[in-house]
């Protein structure tokens, strides 16, 4: 499979895009997924993709650009070739502390979707752990934004997931037809990585990805994102995840 992607995001702390670029067309990456702080020089990042052979498929997107500034949003898309924007996050001091609250959250991204549906994007969300944080109802945030907003896609973070104390696997299979991508990463053993802030690489870690990676697959996700937030060494991160990725698909074909 050609798929997988990267996090460019992984490799934020390193200076030369060129030199991301070029470590992760030797690796093997066809794919990469962009997030706000590179847009900023988009025909540079677009010559620069070109130059190495990626293509970018998936880019995150700041809510305030998307909400205030779509224009903007679908024109960097439009650019850059890609066929889904996804919103990745919010600040503490935006997210609700209801049920209604995260419900209307949802129908605020529902809202951003038509926008981009009807200019040819799909659009989806990106989930961290705190949207597993129970509500005072018992609710879970999660469910609400997809309550609210029925049209929107899902890019699953499995690792934060994890962190956030519910088992991905449910979740793949509850809401299947909703995952328009992955977040392919793992979290290292207690006590390990603590300069890595407890991440591991993907496949190298402590998550059961041999057992979740069939319900990965069962999903219509069309992108699959290698992402570490914060790798000390980025060469070692990228090849091993690809390597790894690459040997679950042969377990998974035999």
């Amino acid at each position: 499979m050609n798929e997988f992607s990267f996090q460019l995001y992984s490799a934020r702390n390193t200076k030369s895009l060129d030199e991301v670029f070029a470590l992760l067309h030797q690796a093997g990456y066809q794919q990469v997924e962009g997030y706000g702080g590179l847009y900023g020089q988009l025909d540079e990042l677009k010559s620069l993709l070109e130059k190495h052979q990626l293509t970018m498929p998936t880019g995150h997107f700041d809510l305030t650009m998307l909400e205030n500034n779509i224009q903007q949003a679908l024109y960097i898309a439009k650019t850059l070739h890609m066929h889904t924007i996804i919103c990745p996050f919010i600040m503490p001091d935006q997210r609700p502390n209801s049920a209604q609250g995260w419900f209307e959250f949802g129908q605020r991204l529902e809202a951003i979707r038509e926008k981009t549906i009807n200019a040819g994007f799909e659009f989806g969300w990106h989930n961290h752990n705190f949207e597993f944080e129970p509500l005072a109802d018992g609710s879970l945030p999660m469910s609400l934004i997809l309550e609210g907003g029925p049209n929107i896609k899902w890019e699953m973070d499995v690792s934060w997931v994890v962190r956030g104390g519910q088992d991905p696997a449910k979740w793949l299979t509850m809401y299947r037809d909703r995952i328009c991508a992955v977040h392919l990463k793992d979290i290292a053993p207690e006590g390990e990585c603590q300069d890595e802030d407890g991440w591991a690489d993907f496949t190298h870690g402590t998550l059961p990805w041999r057992d979740w990676w069939p319900v990965v697959r069962s999903t219509p996700a069309n992108a699959f994102v290698m992402e570490h937030d914060n790798p000390n060494d980025l060469s070692r991160f990228a090849n091993r995840a690809l390597r790894g990725a690459q040997a679950l698909v042969k377990g998974a074909t035999v």
